[in-house]
């Protein structure tokens, strides 16, 4: 729901949703107050911090938009919503663990990283924040193509907007209170790369939708694809902009550049197998998922050693879990059991209980796969 009140404060969006799943004027406003209030029931406070189900969520979304629209177009709303929300597959990489050959980003969620390739040649990896279970990044092909410099903030009417924040009211550039940092960089409503977070909160969930960057990681990173895109900008330059704190500055890239958003729990890096916690509860953590990764590696799950297959299925089993550390359900029982594990409190989650990655170490893999990161800035 929160992804649908997002969508549904865009003019542009509603517009288009209108034609495609022709809603009356009555039905767009109980879905706005709908979603208002499923939003409102969220809780933004850390001394709540609690685990839902990304699953249950979903599930509830497409209850109370089906209650107002019906199955057949409701199913069509929540298909056009997706469809806007992952963007372009158009040259997205679809093999697991591609590589590309051109210039991107390459964000992997659950493995909390970042990597900007040049040519096809990793140049530089980030550790980063993530959106939270009940605001999570999107999947899918989208584009960069400014870098904003002391942004202003406008916060939403949300329920985590409060205390010295009003919801409409512009924060303006350079303010404590402004979260976004010295800089953003839009790639694609409602998502943005930014700063303004704690190092703590890397390798974690972080924002509402967006990926989370310290400042010293963004000024790095504005850098770096301000010098692939064909307009460089030197570390003068941006803490130039940057000392004009209350002036709000735009600065067009050369070029677009893609940011692929992936959604990988397994992957390949050089001789190892990296299975990272299904956080966002895709069911991706699967024996099936296990042998399609590795053949595209060359390697057979079965041929493996009686030992080294128990200890990746084993670490398979152990990753298939939400962030607190529940297992995720399959499509087959989602329904009966999401009923009896909703949470009603409406908790925003904040933290994952428990380990987040397993590496098994596979010879046969060595120098195959993703590259390792490199120069990773973690702060």
């Amino acid at each position: 729901m929160p992804v649908l009140d997002a969508m549904l404060a865009n003019e542009s969006f509603v517009s288009e949703a209108r034609i495609a799943v022709q809603l009356t004027d009555e039905e767009v406003d109980k879905l706005r107050t709908r979603a208002r209030n499923a939003v409102l029931e969220l809780s933004g406070d850390p001394a709540d911090d609690d685990s839902r189900s990304t699953r249950v969520a979903m599930d509830e979304a497409t209850k109370e938009v089906t209650d107002v629209l019906g199955k057949d177009r409701g199913n069509k709303l929540i298909a056009f919503v997706q469809q806007k929300w992952v963007g372009s597959d158009a040259l997205s990489t679809s093999n697991p663990n591609s590589v590309p050959s051109d210039t991107r980003v390459i964000v992997n969620i659950p493995a909390y990283r970042m990597d900007l390739f040049q040519e096809g040649k990793l140049v530089k990896s980030y550790k980063i924040g993530i959106g939270y279970p009940e605001f999570p990044l999107p999947t899918g092909l989208r584009k960069a193509n400014t870098i904003i410099f002391n942004p202003t903030w406008t916060p939403p009417d949300e329920p985590w907007v409060k205390g010295k924040v009003s919801p409409g009211k512009t924060v303006e550039a350079g303010d404590t209170l402004n979260p976004l940092g010295p800089i953003k960089i839009p790639i694609g409503l409602p998502s943005l790369i930014h700063g303004g977070k704690a190092a703590s909160r890397l390798g974690t969930f972080a924002s509402h939708g967006c990926v989370g960057l310290t400042n010293r990681q963004i000024q790095d990173f504005a850098m770096e694809i301000s010098k692939i895109s064909g307009k460089p900008l030197s570390l003068e330059d941006i803490r130039a902009y940057e000392k004009k704190k209350t002036e709000t500055e735009e600065m067009k890239l050369g070029k677009d550049i893609n940011v692929e958003l992936r959604y990988e729990t397994i992957v390949v890096e050089n001789g190892e197998v990296k299975i990272y916690r299904d956080v966002y509860e895709r069911g991706t953590n699967t024996e099936e998922n296990l042998k399609r990764v590795l053949s595209e590696h060359g390697v057979q799950l079965d041929s493996l050693e009686a030992a080294i297959k128990e200890k990746l299925l084993a670490a398979v089993d152990d990753m298939a879990a939400d962030a607190s550390g529940k297992p995720v359900e399959t499509n087959a029982n989602s329904n009966s059991s999401n009923k009896a594990n909703s949470n009603s409190s409406g908790k925003v989650t904040k933290s994952i209980k428990g380990k987040k990655e397993v590496s098994v170490v596979l010879p046969q893999l060595r120098g195959k796969g993703y590259p390792a990161p490199v120069q990773m800035r973690s702060s």
